[in-house]
């Protein structure tokens, strides 16, 4: 069973934007169908509420304050609280599902008048010591059986809350900054501090990947020295990238994915632009957060198709989740007998197919998505309606995750091929008869359209490559990494011999295997493991790039 993640957004200053990031974020995430929970470990400085209270179905009742305080009773059961769901209140947005769970008490919106009092008795260095490390992490599992994504606003600084959130919690960090020096000084050592303290903690988590966000970028004034600092910072973050970004990918271009922009319009109070601007404009600040979204909706992997197509990386992101009304949509000139006749058969067929709006002048204005696939029935030259339809569709086709996406082309006999645009001669045609009923084409458009999706070929080669992106460059053993380049080499082989379901349990092997680790500087990698394990993902990278191309 796949459990969710649970992700910190992490600042080592105030006044970044981490907490508006986050719930921006969070909101982008439940509208795409994911589940999503929100918690406010921003003890001393909670916000959440504020962001998210338009949108809360109740005011919260109870939060992570009086979590910790309901453990004293019982300290030492290391039992997450049997009505854990009385912690959270639900945030109205549509899609998927968007929980908050609160710093405390919110009464008219505000954190009620016991709660500072109550924050501040709290001492968690005793309460570790009666056992809350248990007990967090029994709260932990139900957390990521219930939901995809569990976002964590954690304090800034190096404190306890703050190593609660940064080492003990979560599976991936977002660390969030400004272009200034006292952020970029601490930025990436935060990520080696906190892979320290988890190696004294007694769970077996992997090492951190760090996404960097550069926030409040004002680059529309100062565009050249907006540029110098974006070039700064990308230098100093450059190790955070290591074990996830492409090695295709610069990091610079990364960065300039990782950006939000500063917007003064979005400065004043707490709030969603998310939810105002819905579809984004590539200098608005909703735009900049859907790229960060879509690198947590996508586990930080295939960031070489971000860097290639980031709005088909969006479009991906955004579809995993995602039940289409409609399995094609036909596009055709406006009098096409053919396009009436083929939607008939494809729903004998039982395929949900309907007339686009190709023939439609309102076409432009509605742009709609409602449709997993596009056919054009090509009986002439393409008039203007369905190439803008196709250009659309393309700019956001691309599923990596195997939700594939795909353009397919019904052309009439006799049509001079050459005489069509390029992105439609480089398709593969499906030849139909003018005044023929098109019986066998649907047939064939019926096998294309069943055929396309996640097989399970393809997601034995992701779950490759994530465990080969994952592995860590030191290993406390030495002899651990015998048994790690035994078992990529045992990968390569089965890719060679096309056993697929011998490379899904080679990487869940080496998934394990990279998990582990314990006090100290441990054992580097050998030169020679690096290079096989890099020429293996390679492959895999190649193979995946087959389905999706």
């Amino acid at each position: 069973m796949t459990t969710g993640t649970v992700l910190t957004f992490y600042s080592y200053k105030g006044g970044v934007g981490r907490s508006f990031t986050l719930a921006n974020v969070a909101v982008l995430l439940a509208r795409w169908g994911f589940r999503v929970l929100t918690v406010d470990w921003d003890l001393e400085a909670p916000g959440l509420h504020h962001y998210f209270g338009p949108k809360l179905v109740e005011q919260p009742e109870r939060g992570v304050v009086d979590l910790a305080h309901d453990f004293l009773p019982d300290a030492g059961t290391q039992d997450a609280p049997r009505d854990l769901e009385s912690y959270t209140v639900r945030v109205g947005v549509e899609g998927g599902r968007l929980d908050l769970l609160a710093a405390g008490r919110v009464v008219s919106g505000k954190l009620d008048d016991s709660y500072s009092k109550r924050m501040q008795a709290l001492n968690w260095e005793e309460l570790y010591r009666r056992g809350f490390a248990a007990y967090l992490e029994r709260c932990r599992a139900e957390w990521t059986e219930n939901y995809d994504f569990v976002l964590l606003d954690s304090r800034t600084g190096v404190s306890d809350i703050a190593g609660i959130c940064t080492a003990h919690l979560p599976d991936r960090l977002v660390v969030v900054f400004t272009a200034n020096d006292q952020n970029l000084d601490d930025v990436v050592d935060v990520a080696r501090r906190a892979d320290r303290a988890r190696d004294r903690l007694p769970y077996d988590r992997p090492r951190h990947s760090v996404l960097p966000i550069l926030s409040r970028l004002d680059n529309r004034v100062e565009y050249e020295r907006a540029e110098r600092w974006q070039r700064k910072c990308a230098e100093t973050v450059a190790p955070l990238f290591g074990n996830w970004l492409a090695q295709t990918v610069p990091v610079d271009l990364m960065m300039r994915h990782l950006t939000v922009p500063y917007v003064s319009y979005w400065s004043f109070g707490e709030q969603l632009p998310v939810l105002e601007e819905e579809v984004p404009k590539a200098d608005q600040i909703s735009y900049a957060l859907e790229t960060v979204a879509s690198v947590i909706a996508q586990d930080f992997d295939r960031t070489d198709v971000l860097a290639d197509n980031r709005d088909a990386y969006v479009a991906a992101a955004r579809d995993r989740c995602r039940e289409f009304d409609l399995d094609v949509l036909v596009s055709s000139a406006r009098q096409s007998k053919v396009a009436a006749e083929l939607i008939q058969e494809l729903h004998l067929l039982g395929v949900r197919a309907d007339r686009s709006l190709s023939g439609d002048p309102g076409f432009l204005a509605e742009a709609t998505d409602s449709a997993q696939h596009l056919c054009l029935v090509v009986e002439g030259p393409l008039n203007r309606w369905q190439i803008t339809e196709s250009e659309r569709f393309l700019r956001h086709t691309l599923g990596p995750e195997g939700r594939h996406r795909q353009l397919f082309c019904l052309i009439a006999r006799g049509i001079d091929r050459d005489e069509l645009p390029g992105f439609v001669r480089n398709l593969h045609h499906l030849e139909f008869t003018p005044d023929v009923r098109p019986v066998r084409v649907a047939r064939q458009l019926h096998h294309l359209l069943t055929a396309t999706g996640a097989g399970p070929d393809q997601e034995a080669l992701r779950a490759a490559a994530a465990a080969l992106r994952a592995l860590p460059d030191t290993l406390p053993y030495a002899e651990r990494f015998v048994l790690v380049e035994d078992t990529v080499r045992g990968m390569a082989t089965a890719l060679d011999n096309g056993d697929l379901a011998l490379l899904l349990d080679r990487s869940a092997d080496l998934d394990f295997l990279g998990r582990a680790h314990g006090d100290g500087a441990g054992v580097p990698a050998s030169h020679a493991l690096l290079a096989v394990t890099r020429a293996l993902l390679s492959r895999i990278d190649r193979r995946i790039n087959a389905f999706t191309e």
